[in-house]
């Protein structure tokens, strides 16, 4: 399929680009979240020439929604832009798979009638709106209310996901060892990726506070497994048997990313491009305990919706929350794997690295997802990819493209 192939109801996708991710307090902390998200909105008219008062929306993804990433954000990003002001925009909060929900719901709306052109977009600025500023003081209260604490109560209560990684790592029986061993496989694999020229195509340049340009995430690290066994223990300590150290969980980072989505008529009635089409999604609920194990039932289900099998699947992203939630997907979905085996799974898995190595700013990570899966559908010759996030209160969504 290429061009403006696809049916009536399919949701094509036409560009995914991304700012590079920065370190907290690296080379893009200056950067107000919505001025930051409007470098890629005006980068995918730019590269596809799309004209921008066709979108119908633009649908952002952010986690933290307060102070400079408060009051509808979406918005304020296609003003930021510079287009049309009736360009609408709304923002949606999906944990760590915001992002990836904006996408859903563009290609959902697509898929229904509802748009014609669309974009979907997440934004994670951590270095000034940091985790937890929602609730930072307690002045408004806290989340989740007394009837869901009780229902977990005899269970040790909801715990913060860095202890809900500790539990899956025990629950998994996944040693420190294996854990630092994946953390350094990112890490490698980002390495390559970045001298291969992999991200080359997805990534704009912005420019830090001295104006300088810049084009490489911040994150990619050269490290050892010597290296990594000497870090601390972060949310347990080594007598309480903590695994989870900063060497095999995801970085705090900053940065944008967005995907244009179009209906067949609208790729050929604009003249653009159709790199790949939405095959199916899907989105479960799972242990909030364990928080990240929905992904297994979220991959099991979406496979299912679209007829497929693992084997059918070229390339898996599964985001790098910590290493434990990869890797306990890993085993559990081995249990399923058909003709290719357990081994050739992790040879598909995250194969230009992940959170662990270029760094996860919540909101952002759901296209970040998604460029690299059309990207490297593309250079390899693949056909499908299948992108998966692990969500606070044990949420996952999955998704499933084509490659034109």
């Amino acid at each position: 399929m290429g061009g403006g192939g696809g049916t009536v109801n399919d949701a094509m996708l036409v560009d995914a680009v991304r700012t590079p991710f920065g370190r907290r307090n690296g080379s893009l902390s200056h950067w107000h979240p919505v001025e930051l998200a409007a470098e890629t909105l005006r980068a995918l008219s730019e590269r596809t020439g799309v004209d921008e008062s066709f979108v119908d929306d633009v649908i952002v993804g952010c986690v933290m929604q307060v102070g400079e990433q408060g009051t509808n954000l979406a918005r304020s990003v296609v003003l930021a832009a510079g287009w049309p002001e009736h360009v609408p925009g709304t923002t949606i909060d999906r944990q760590c798979g915001s992002g990836q929900q904006a996408i859903h719901f563009a290609a959902q709306g697509v898929m229904a009638g509802a748009y014609d052109v669309v974009v979907a977009s997440g934004v994670e600025v951590m270095t000034r709106v940091p985790m937890g500023a929602t609730t930072a003081d307690g002045r408004y209260g806290f989340p989740f209310g007394p009837s869901v604490s009780a229902r977990y109560s005899d269970r040790g209560g909801l715990v913060p996901q860095g202890e809900s990684a500790e539990l899956i790592a025990e629950q998994w029986d996944l040693s420190r060892e294996r854990l630092d061993s994946y953390g350094l496989l990112s890490q490698q694999r980002a390495r390559r990726a970045l001298d291969e020229g992999r991200f080359d195509d997805e990534i704009i340049a912005v420019s830090d506070d001295d104006g300088n340009e810049v084009c490489l995430d911040g994150g990619i690290r050269d490290t050892s497994m010597e290296g990594l066994a000497r870090l601390e223990p972060v949310f347990r300590s080594h007598e309480a048997g903590g695994r989870i150290t900063a060497g095999n969980s995801s970085q705090i980072t900053d940065g944008a990313a967005s995907v244009l989505i179009a209906s067949p008529q609208s790729v050929e009635r604009h003249g653009l491009r159709a790199r790949a089409r939405v095959v199916d999604f899907a989105v479960v609920g799972d242990d909030p305990r364990l928080m990240l194990t929905a992904t297994v039932p979220a991959t099991r289900k979406v496979l299912a919706r679209a007829g497929l099998t693992l084997d059918d699947i070229d390339l898996f992203e599964v985001n790098e929350a910590f290493a434990s939630a990869v890797l306990m997907w890993l085993d559990e979905m081995g249990d399923d794997a058909g003709a290719r085996g357990r081994g050739d799974l992790i040879e598909r898995t995250n194969v230009n690295g992940g959170a662990i190595s270029l760094g996860h700013p919540l909101g952002a990570s759901g296209p970040r997802l998604c460029a690299v899966l059309m990207n490297e559908l593309e250079r390899t010759g693949g056909r499908y990819g299948l992108q998966v996030i692990g969500e606070g209160g044990g949420l996952a969504n999955a998704m499933i493209i084509e490659c034109c």
